[in-house]
């Protein structure tokens, strides 16, 4: 069997979403269940997938990308999602850090 090497122009971010925010905002930690989670909280309601739509353009926006580089790998109907960045942008590991701290 083989094992998978980890794609080294991709970053993984744990999120906690907040839907129905009065204010978009990222930034802050959350314990969830794929570790420590960056909080990203939305004013668009979870419903037909508008939240995790904001989800994404906001953390790419957060990481300086194209929204067309963050997608969703987990957590579609959850408020605990993993998003990926890919590219991901050379800063992603001291920007995730930033974020979670602020």
């Amino acid at each position: 069997m083989t094992q998978r090497q980890p794609d080294p122009d991709r970053f993984v971010i744990p999120v906690r979403v907040k839907p129905g925010a009065s204010r978009p905002r990222v930034g802050g930690t959350h314990d969830g269940p794929h570790g420590p989670a960056l909080v990203v909280a939305v004013t668009a309601r979870a419903v037909e997938g508008k939240a995790t739509e904001a989800v994404l353009d906001a953390v790419a926006a957060a990481f300086g990308v194209r929204a067309s580089h963050a997608t969703l790998l987990a957590g579609r109907t959850s408020r605990d999602k993993l998003i990926a960045l890919d590219p991901a942008p050379a800063d992603a590991a001291a920007r995730l850090t930033a974020l979670r701290h602020s």
